[in-house]
């Protein structure tokens, strides 16, 4: 039988953010040891870095123009005709989702046998003065009614006080821990591995909405960090150290100067909300030793986007900086499927988009020709083969709408509504604390990325690029129509 397929997707976690790469304050043996049995992808990015479209390029294995999100916006049908679920179901797998999907219409399968979904606070299903949608929050989402039937009828999600955003406020959960959403989606993905056909492989997507806010960690993880010695985030000498609007104080503030105490707060709760998924990812993998399938799974762990958590004083994603674009990527391999190069890292760039064709490369399954990323499993195992020289992301975001390109070495920003450009030596600054675009001496890197990005914008709807120079100023969109109507399924 054919390998079984565990996508464990976490949210909003920092690329940085594990104890194997030498975080000073983060513990995460389980996800150690998943690296330990496999290979760390040390500059993957997430090309459009928030929830929806980081979310449709490892769905669809597309680029960012194909699948048409590049920017964060509700409620575009996902009408796409090929997706990972879809194409290992046809392959003859046994697909299941437990937790976040963040599609839409909320509870389409997208290719899934089943979804037990909890996405979070979706707006635009709890909003209560809305029509447009008919799709209520109490019909659309496992985890609330599981609760409710746990701990009460009274309970929501909201209790805490804590806004599904806000990254600068935090306090622990407090119910007991196998009621918190995290718990939940293990109690779900053990009870799957019941249910499964046990004729057929499995492919199971569990997917955390943690470490995303809500910032409210079970108590005995939170005291574990708050009483840490956390450093303070990095600022570069670019950033905007004044903060005269107080952006700062705002519980959902995504840039400005938070008081002392409640950043330190924040990046405790942080920090405990990812071990706390890590000895979730623990009960799971002694689960499918129990079962009999952990030599007989191929595990892959990566998150849809970073958490900027006070670097340069910005925080929550979308931003192109490493906290936000960069995220954790692992393949992991206990049965030795795949004859990976066990315990090393591959420093190529890679994208979520190479998520699907890697799974469908492990379970032996062609991708359909809209897949535009590549297997990752080759540089895995070591092989000497022809990869991308760069990627592309970008994210219409307002007045700060961009375009980055990155190899993992260097990194090339461009902001589209103003025309400023950034220029980041990784190699000798991964914390981008120097922004190098009039420096003379990366003048001709400069100019080499500006020219990739004028040849990728070439042709897009927006005219951001004539094939010959940059054009700032255009309006920015959250999603491309022409590349919205060329997936719509007949």
């Amino acid at each position: 039988m054919k390998p079984n397929i565990l996508f464990i997707n976490v949210d909003q976690m920092r690329y940085d953010c594990l104890s194997l790469l030498n975080h000073p304050v983060v513990e995460t043996p389980n996800i150690d040891q998943l690296a330990l049995d496999g290979v760390t992808f040390e500059n993957a990015y997430s090309a459009t870095p928030t929830c929806v479209p980081a979310r449709a390029a490892i769905l669809t294995g597309m680029r960012q123009q194909s699948h048409g999100r590049v920017g964060y916006e509700d409620k575009i049908p996902w009408d796409y005709e090929h997706t990972l679920p879809g194409e290992l179901a046809d392959g003859g797998y046994h697909t299941q989702c437990v937790g976040k999907m963040h599609v839409y219409p909320t509870r389409k399968l997208c290719g899934y046998h089943n979804v037990v979904l909890h996405d979070g606070y979706m707006h635009y299903n709890r909003f209560k003065d809305q029509t447009t949608t008919n799709a209520s929050f109490d019909s659309t989402d496992d985890y609330i009614n599981w609760l409710r039937d746990k701990a009460g009828s009274h309970h929501d999600l909201t209790d805490l006080g804590l806004d599904c955003n806000a990254s600068t406020v935090a306090r622990p959960w407090h119910l007991a821990e196998e009621l918190h959403p995290t718990n939940w989606v293990v109690t779900q993905s053990i009870d799957f591995l019941r249910r499964r056909d046990p004729s057929k492989p499995f492919f199971l997507k569990m997917s955390f909405v943690r470490p995303h806010p809500p910032l409210d960690p079970p108590q005995v993880f939170f005291d574990q960090y708050i009483h840490s010695d956390i450093p303070d985030p990095v600022v570069g000498n670019w950033a905007d150290c004044e903060d005269d609007d107080r952006n700062g104080l705002r519980p959902d503030a995504k840039k400005g100067i938070v008081p002392k105490n409640r950043l330190k707060r924040a990046q405790a709760a942080y920090y405990a909300l990812i071990t706390q998924i890590d000895y979730q990812v623990g009960r799971f993998l002694d689960k499918l030793q129990e079962f009999g399938l952990l030599h007989n799974t191929v595990i892959l762990f990566a998150s849809d986007h970073g958490e900027l958590l006070g670097d340069h004083h910005l925080f929550a994603k979308a931003l192109p900086y490493e906290g936000s674009a960069k995220v954790p990527f692992i393949v992991s391999d206990p049965g030795n499927h795949l004859n990976l190069k066990k315990g090393t890292g591959v420093s190529e760039a890679v994208a979520l988009r190479d998520i699907m064709p890697t799974l469908l490369d492990t379970a032996g399954v062609q991708p359909p020709a809209s897949v535009e990323g590549k297997s990752v499993l080759p540089l895995a195992q070591g092989k000497a083969v022809p990869w991308r020289s760069y990627i592309h992301g970008e994210h219409a975001y307002g007045s700060d709408s961009y375009h980055y390109i990155t190899n993992g070495k260097e990194k090339y920003i461009w902001f589209s509504q103003t025309g400023k450009e950034q220029f980041f030596d990784l190699m000798k600054d991964p914390k981008e604390l120097n922004s190098q675009e009039n420096n003379p001496e990366y003048s001709e890197r400069l100019d080499f990325w500006r020219e990739k990005l004028i040849m990728e914008l070439d042709g897009r709807e927006e005219g951001y690029s004539d094939g010959e120079k940059l054009i700032p100023g255009r309006q920015p969109r959250t999603y491309l129509q022409e590349a919205v109507h060329s997936n719509r399924q007949i």
